[in-house]
């Protein structure tokens, strides 16, 4: 199935720049929020800039770069559900002949901040991650509790949740259930040294995915969202949100119930057979196969969007 399977939990955030201050020693104080809008940060090409963050546990061994990102203890760069596109999460390289070591302290990073020449051309780098920005030729510093926020205690009590590693699972699923004609089964070589050709999912191989529970197998496929097809899922994961008792993370209420909502539309969309299907070349596998089309793929899509935007939106807004 796509890139991100592989990647799991792979989950760059929204709004304006207007939180970037003016250049001072450290050059433009950038944020998570603001580091979204491209033709924000297009004007801030090539200038210096510096943002506090955490590295990804997962960041590179050899120092060269790190991945970036608004929460400690996160354990691999984020990405978009079923992309490569890096979210909160921004990479770092240093300076020519250095590297990074890493830690687990909140940290201040200063580079030029280098943005693509448009945003449907971005950077990718040697595991396939997408990113319309980078920032280069790069140090850091470690923070001290004088330059963290008092919002601090808030952060690290939503990581040592295990929040967001729920949350961006929940959101795995709802894209594979709004958009599960647009992954894949990879081409692959079987037991006998035999090339197995690869194929977009039938509707019964959604079935499969959704049902079978993660341990054992349904029609012979071992399940990846089954988590969420089941009963009480969202309300557990209400409970668990409310069991923080934050103010900062009650909006992600109304999110859940808006993605169960969501997830129930689309599934009824599938349950009642809204699809069609055409025999197809796929030149990815050099293969004539079925491809099928959600009635509803566009409106389904849009409604993820929307959903999703307000989960990166509140993500985004845990600045140091």
């Amino acid at each position: 199935m796509k890139k991100y399977i592989a990647l799991i939990l792979c989950v760059l955030l929204l709004l304006s720049i207007t939180a970037c201050g003016e250049a001072g020693k450290d050059g433009v104080k950038l944020s998570f929020k603001a580091a979204s809008s491209y033709e924000d940060l297009k004007k801030l090409d090539g200038k210096l800039v510096s943002i506090n963050g955490y590295m990804a546990t997962s960041s590179p061994v050899d120092g060269g770069y790190l991945f970036l990102m608004n929460l400690p203890y996160q354990s691999c760069p984020f990405c978009v559900p079923n992309t490569s596109q890096l979210s909160n999460t921004m990479a770092v390289y240093a300076k020519e002949g250095a590297s990074f070591d890493y830690t687990g302290q909140a940290i201040k990073v200063t580079g030029k901040l280098v943005v693509a020449e448009s945003e449907n051309q971005p950077f990718t780098d040697k595991y396939g991650y997408e990113f319309n920005f980078k920032i280069v030729d790069a140090v850091y510093t470690v923070l001290t509790d004088k330059e963290l926020t008092a919002d601090m205690a808030a952060w690290q009590k939503i990581a040592d949740s295990g929040l967001m590693d729920e949350m961006y699972r929940m959101y795995d699923y709802l894209n594979f259930v709004c958009k599960w004609n647009t992954y894949y089964v990879n081409s692959y070589i079987n037991s006998s040294g035999e090339v197995e050709k690869g194929y977009y999912l039938w509707p019964s191989d959604v079935e499969h995915y959704l049902k079978a529970d993660g341990s054992e197998t349904y029609g012979g496929y071992v399940g990846q969202f089954h988590y969420g097809y089941q009963d009480g899922y969202f309300e557990g994961l209400i409970q668990k949100i409310e069991a923080l008792g934050m103010e900062e993370t009650s909006v992600l209420v109304q999110n859940v119930l808006d993605a169960q909502a969501l997830a129930q539309k689309a599934l009824k969309e599938l349950e009642d057979g809204n699809y069609t299907a055409e025999l197809k070349y796929i030149e990815m596998f050099d293969n004539t196969d079925y491809v099928y089309t959600i009635d509803k793929g566009e409106e389904l899509s849009e409604d993820w969007d929307r959903v999703y935007s307000v989960f990166e939106q509140w993500l985004a807004s845990l600045e140091m």
